[in-house]
């Protein structure tokens, strides 16, 4: 089963060994994340986040999920 969702650019599980081995679900997306950004749009990342949850939920293996920004979005 794969997640997509039109606000997510991509998405893929990865490994994290935080206290042991759990499945995270890391959906990168162009939205603005930061709630304080003049950009953010809490409706948009509240959707992605409920579909990210509902994916998380419905999967036997994955532990979690994090929204991030695509690489070359962040400042330097």
């Amino acid at each position: 089963m794969t997640f997509s969702h039109p606000l997510a650019r991509a998405a893929q599980v990865w490994q994290a060994n935080v206290g042991g081995p759990r499945k995270i679900l890391i959906v990168a997306t162009t939205l603005e994340l930061d709630p304080h950004h003049k950009n953010f749009k809490r409706q948009l990342v509240d959707g992605l986040s409920s579909a990210a949850e509902e994916f998380v939920a419905a999967s036997d293996d994955l532990d979690g999920y994090c929204l991030i920004n695509r690489l070359r979005q962040w400042n330097k």
